[in-house]
């Protein structure tokens, strides 16, 4: 999905990364291994997961200013079925336009 947002002329440049929950991190060079998604690691100075109430899997959307606009959660969604991939991808597009998902 990078790939594909990368090559449209969305006004604002998508970024997709990962952000692994504090105390997982033995998990990191597994997750990363053979990988280009961008991955990041929680921290306690931090705290996101639990500042944002993550949920496992969950997309969070956030617009030019860092702020969440939107969920998806990918449990709850399957990429694989391509009505929910383009929902998400949709999503992602409309904050890069400028419209909330």
């Amino acid at each position: 999905m990078q790939k594909e947002l990368d090559a449209e002329a969305l006004p604002v440049e998508v970024d997709i990364l990962g952000l692994n929950a504090i105390g997982l991190e033995v998990g990191n060079p597994t997750i990363t291994q053979g990988r280009t998604l961008p991955w990041l690691q929680d921290v306690p100075e931090q705290n996101v997961w639990v500042s944002w109430n993550v949920v496992w899997r969950d997309v969070w959307i956030l617009d030019t200013n860092n702020v969440p606009v939107g969920v998806y959660n990918l449990t709850e969604h399957n990429l694989s079925d391509p009505v929910q991939y383009a929902e998400l991808k949709a999503m992602l597009e409309n904050v890069a336009n400028g419209n909330p998902p």
